[in-house]
């Protein structure tokens, strides 16, 4: 039964981010990009609370919305404006940290900044990759599609061989659920995937999509477990109840966190 709704919520959210992506410009995927941002971090901030480390949750929502959009609007506007952006957002959290009378600052103020890298700014090169100066505009929409079917094919595949095979237990202390079974599963079927892909995508080599799959496949499971272990460490089992059969937002895009960064970083040098 989980597994239905799990399925369901998944093709639900796939439909929407197909359309977003295929018919509506590329603003329309920033507009995407940063409603997930901002329910991703509203999720953050409050397993941050369940370890009593106040946070100014509505200032971290805020300025983690603006991080998404100032991307889109830097490749609009070709300056580097955005880097000036970046100190611009500290400034402001430390200047209304000032008003607070709070004796753990430094912990409210990094749990806001890492927020912010790790939600908004990562999750945000979804944004680069579609508007990079690479190719034509369907290959950026193919490029991101990929990357969306790699690292959750990973998932896919760490569940269904983890839940049907798994008999040794990877990381205990930080997911006890989790397989050493379903991590490789989660690789062979990132790996398959990605090989499948070189009919839309022509100029990737055989070799590069298999590089690709692995990469992405073993990023996308470090991205659930750098997760867990947050959520771990803040003694709760999900991160909110938002999407049925997923958990929460969070639950959703962590195999996407560093998948994205490190993909485009890999287009943008190699291809």
């Amino acid at each position: 039964m989980m597994f239905i709704r799990r399925l369901i919520t998944s093709l639900i959210i796939t439909a929407i981010a197909a359309i977003v992506l295929f018919v509506f410009p590329a603003w329309a995927l920033a507009i995407l990009v940063t409603v997930f941002i901002a329910l991703g971090l509203n999720e953050f901030f409050i397993l941050v609370e369940n370890k009593e480390i106040g946070v100014n949750r509505r200032l971290g929502i805020v300025l983690g919305a603006a991080v998404p959009l100032a991307t889109y609007f830097d490749y609009k506007i070709p300056q580097d404006w955005f880097f000036v952006f970046i100190p611009a957002i500290c400034l402001i959290i430390f200047i209304i940290q000032f008003t607070k009378r709070d004796n753990r600052a430094v912990l409210s103020i990094s749990a806001i900044l890492f927020g912010l890298v790790y939600v908004s700014w990562f999750l945000s090169f979804l944004i680069r990759i579609r508007t990079m100066p690479l190719g034509t505009e369907l290959l950026r929409k193919y490029l991101i599609a990929y990357l969306i079917l790699v690292a959750k094919s990973g998932d896919i595949g760490a569940y269904l061989i983890g839940t049907r095979l798994g008999r040794h237990s990877l990381i205990p202390r930080i997911s006890p659920k989790k397989t050493v079974e379903g991590m490789v599963g989660g690789l062979a079927f990132s790996v398959l995937v990605s090989l499948a892909c070189v009919g839309f995508l022509p100029s990737f080599s055989l070799f590069h999509l298999f590089i690709l799959g692995l990469l992405l496949g073993a990023l996308a499971q470090i991205g659930d477990l750098s997760e867990s272990l947050i959520k771990r460490d803040c003694g709760v089992k999900d991160s909110g109840r938002t999407l049925p059969g997923l958990g929460g937002v969070l639950d959703t895009i962590d195999s996407l966190l560093f998948t994205a960064p490190v993909f485009y970083f890999y287009v943008k040098v190699f291809m």
